[in-house]
């Protein structure tokens, strides 16, 4: 079954990209210049659709500790993609990722 995920994951991705969703590259690679290793562990984009980048954070601590972090990421992440408008936190699965 999750293989089918990804796979689906990735068409989006790309289905995304057709349209003009999100500019070069993939959104999962854009937190890397604003998150530690530790906190990319704990995350994972779920989509970025009309400047709206929504992802998902394995547990109500980290969500807790990057919404403290949100209006930073959000500033340093327009400074690359001023198409980003807003950031959605939300509890979910971070499937693919080590948690460390």
């Amino acid at each position: 079954m999750e293989p089918l995920k990804n796979t689906l994951q990735e068409v989006m991705r790309q289905l995304g990209a057709k349209k003009g969703l999100h500019s070069e590259g993939d959104p999962q690679e854009w937190l890397k210049k604003t998150l530690t290793k530790k906190e990319l562990g704990h995350i994972r984009v779920k989509y970025f659709n009309k400047g709206v980048l929504s992802l998902n954070v394995d547990s109500s601590v980290w969500l807790y500790v990057l919404s403290l972090k949100k209006a930073m990421m959000l500033e340093q992440l327009k400074k690359e993609h001023p198409e980003i408008k807003n950031i959605i936190l939300r509890i979910g699965e971070v499937a693919g990722t080590g948690n460390g």
